[in-house]
């Protein structure tokens, strides 16, 4: 039987078009309802492309009245008695500014303001952007008391000068004299929240608003953006069924699949997330794809690696780091690891006493990241065909083949670009490639003996390298030896003993010299 899919609300953060257009909703309204009962005052950061736009569109609705859309949603009763008394709400989105310097910004957000004022039939005569926005408020407040202020992607003008220091410190200088006039304008305000990637900071741009509350990392707030496991079954339940059979397979193994893939996202160590763009781009697509980073790698990203000596991505596998690990300094100074989380490379795997233990989330991410660096860090050319020739020798047992095609990769990085040459640095980047290609790849894999270095798995294939590094043309034969009766003894193929698919075990022996690998 054809099913009446809901339409999904791809590119859609405006809740009103949402629900006029009757397209899946996961609802969060009351989680918002709590957010709106228990205080004023609130700021939240999260990675790109998780929801915080519709979060900050469904609060305006449900301040401004508009009760009629949240018809069978768990905030109907709170919007049908706030609608008696709308409130005036003041929304504004930095990532529409102009950010090419600050006297641009300044004058993309004076048009914001004036905008937002003649909708309101008010006629500011300020100049400065912070004058203006008090003068706003003010007059938003005369018209229908107490204001809801709500600015998403707060950071934004910040992130786009994340390459040069001091354009950033300007923009940060800018936003800091906006968002000040806040809590001066206490007396007139219900509400207020901000949004963006990069965590609160006691020296940044809210260095005088110590009433704000960062939810970031606040249990009861979890889940507040991104789908967990239950709304992803309960709310895409005929997607869910509808591609299963398109993909010829169980429910369960399509949702087994998807976890692998899109899941884990974790801000507060205990809820685990799936990221809402991720799902509703694999549903449309009906395939695995990395969607989220093929959306768009932000150019901040790019600008924040190019100018640090960031380790390999295996170097932040279940990292351990202090609790105030991402708050601690501003974005374009932070850490390798406190950037990565911010920006949604890594989340919290545990959560202990003063500590935290960081890994990336899922499948999507470790590919996303692996591509990431061989493009933007080690400039290797080519690196899509590359991992695609990589797959197909790999799933034959072609070893040998294999290594030829990492030498190629290796060819196109100049010796003096690694930040180091050891055998960990050579393995992560032939399992960049691996990973960059969609290949289910593992490094350091722990068995009762021991650690295998590799291990490539196929539907049909095993495949367990391990790596030696020669400093000298005089190493490669003892090292070979030495890696063989490494595999032998430890027993790295013997956990697929009982496995049906085939078991190809070979050591790889790296020439530093000659910069370049071979297979034995």
């Amino acid at each position: 039987m054809k099913r009446n899919l809901k339409t999904l609300p791809i590119g859609t953060y405006n809740f009103e078009k949402l629900r006029r257009m009757n397209c899946v909703y996961v609802d969060k309204t009351a989680r918002l309802v709590k957010l709106v009962e228990a205080g004023a005052w609130y700021f939240l950061s999260r990675p790109r492309r998780f929801g915080k736009s519709l979060t900050l569109s469904t609060l305006d609705a449900l301040f401004g009245g508009k009760a009629e859309l949240f018809r069978g949603l768990a905030a109907e009763a709170w919007a049908i008695e706030q609608a008696k008394h709308p409130a005036p709400v003041l929304r504004l989105d930095m990532s529409m500014m102009n950010v090419s310097d600050v006297a641009q910004f300044e004058g993309s957000l004076n048009s914001a303001l004036t905008w937002r004022a003649e909708d309101a039939g008010v006629t500011l005569s300020s100049q400065q952007p912070s004058d203006k926005f008090q003068e706003l408020i003010r007059a938003l407040h005369r018209q229908g008391g107490p204001v809801v202020v709500l600015i998403d992607e707060y950071d934004k003008p910040i992130l786009d000068k994340i390459g040069n220091l001091e354009a950033a410190e300007a923009m940060r200088d800018s936003l800091r004299t906006l968002y000040t006039v806040l809590k001066g304008c206490d007396e007139y305000l219900r509400f207020v929240m901000l949004t963006g990637i990069s965590r609160f900071t006691k020296t940044g741009v809210f260095s005088a608003m110590n009433n704000l509350m960062d939810i970031s990392m606040t249990e009861s707030f979890g889940d507040v953006v991104g789908y967990t496991q239950e709304e992803l079954e309960r709310d895409f339940a005929d997607w869910i069924d509808d591609t299963a059979g398109k993909m010829r397979l169980s429910r369960q193994e399509l949702l087994m699949r998807m976890k692998d893939y899109y899941d884990g996202f974790c801000f507060d160590g205990t809820t685990r997330l799936y990221n809402p763009f991720s799902i509703l781009n694999f549903f449309f697509n009906g395939r695995f794809s990395n969607y989220w980073y093929e959306s768009g790698s932000p150019s901040f990203i790019v600008a924040y690696m190019k100018r640090h000596e960031i380790l390999d991505p295996e170097a932040y596998r279940h990292l351990v780091v202090k609790e105030s690990f991402a708050s601690s300094q501003e974005i374009e100074r932070a850490r390798p690891e406190s950037f990565l989380y911010q920006a949604g490379y890594l989340t919290i795997e545990k959560w202990e006493e003063q500590s935290l233990t960081l890994d990336y989330p899922n499948r999507e991410v470790l590919d996303s990241i692996a591509g990431m660096y061989l493009e933007h860090v080690y400039n290797v050319e080519g690196y899509s065909s590359i991992g695609a020739q990589l797959w197909k020798a790999l799933s034959n047992g072609e070893v040998t083949e294999a290594i030829r095609l990492y030498n190629t990769a290796l060819a196109s990085i100049p010796y003096q670009d690694l930040a180091r040459r050891d055998e960990s640095l050579y393995r992560s980047l032939f399992l960049m490639l691996l990973r960059g290609a969609g290949i289910t790849a593992h490094g350091e894999v722990p068995t009762n003996r021991g650690r295998s270095d590799v291990l490539v798995l196929f539907p049909h294939r095993v495949v367990v390298l391990e790596f030696k590094l020669a400093r000298s043309a005089g190493e490669i034969a003892r090292l070979r030896d030495e890696g063989r009766k490494q595999i032998e003894e430890k027993g790295y193929a013997k956990p697929f003993d009982a496995d049906r698919r085939a078991v190809t075990s070979a050591v790889v022996v790296i020439d530093l010299q000659k910069h370049e690998a071979a297979a034995c």
